[in-house]
């Protein structure tokens, strides 16, 4: 088993339908040990009755993971009660609903700033708050989840395209960072799939529609098949990959109509 004997924090988990989840079960079933974060405690019955599913697992309330003393307060808890941990997934993200309706051109300073600010900044923050508390161990691994929206327009993504790309340009940086100290920081750009956030982008599934036609695969991506590039990114299998953007789209990305 690829991550036998890891704790692995998995930020950002919803629903059975998330791609954290997916995540969560390629992670618990190649061996790991997994903590989650989850929004909003009136949430805490459903979360915990989810996760139970994956045996010996903890969740802590993070309401928002952009904001600094709220995940130092969590991550100093999670180090006392669970120790360090080999492993961060980051799936988290939010744009308003209006900017992803309208054309880009008219989104707010608001909406752009708290997209950027949720989709992008949590995960630097993130790396920034594990290493000041030293929550990492040796060889650690962090993975965020962005998407081909990032570098290429896909209509009515609008501004999470803007915030994506500013993720992947800071797993760049992030990578020289935490490279010095043997950690890894990678990027999963996963094909669309039918996430309770995906429900936000008008006419999601014209895009579904487009991949299967168009990618070299012929058919979406699953959260399994995500969540198994996840394990991999994880565990020592990718030791020499570093500040990389990994797709798993089903080839999506190499088409040029």
């Amino acid at each position: 088993m690829l991550l036998k004997n890891k704790k692995i924090l998995i930020m950002g988990i919803r629903n059975k339908w998330s791609i954290a989840y997916g995540i969560a079960q390629s992670a618990y079933e190649n061996g790991a040990e997994l903590i989650f974060t989850y929004m909003g405690e009136e949430n805490k019955d459903k979360i915990e009755d989810m996760i139970s599913d994956f045996k010996g697992s903890k969740a802590y309330v993070l309401d928002d993971a952009s904001e600094d003393e709220m995940v130092k307060e969590v991550f100093s808890k999670i180090k006392k009660e669970c120790g360090k941990i080999d492993g961060i997934v980051h799936s988290i993200a939010h744009a308003k609903t209006e900017d992803l309706h309208n054309d880009f051109i008219f989104t707010s300073k608001e909406g752009y700033l708290h997209a950027v600010d949720v989709s992008s900044y949590s995960f630097v923050l993130t790396a920034r708050m594990a290493k000041e508390l030293d929550m990492l161990n040796d060889n650690a691994s962090l993975v965020t989840l962005t998407y081909y929206g990032s570098e290429k327009v896909v209509d009515s993504y609008n501004v999470m395209g803007v915030a994506k790309a500013a993720l992947e340009s800071s797993v760049r940086y992030l990578a020289e960072n935490l490279g010095k100290e043997g950690k890894r920081v990678n990027a999963i750009s996963a094909g669309p799939i039918k996430t309770l956030s995906a429900k936000g982008i008008k006419d999601f599934s014209s895009i579904l529609t487009v991949v299967e036609e168009k990618a070299p695969l012929h058919r979406n991506v699953t959260q399994t098949q995500v969540g198994n590039v996840s394990t991999f990114l994880l565990s020592e299998m990718s030791d020499a990959i570093t500040g990389q953007v990994i797709y798993a789209d089903s080839g999506y990305n190499i088409m040029g109509v």
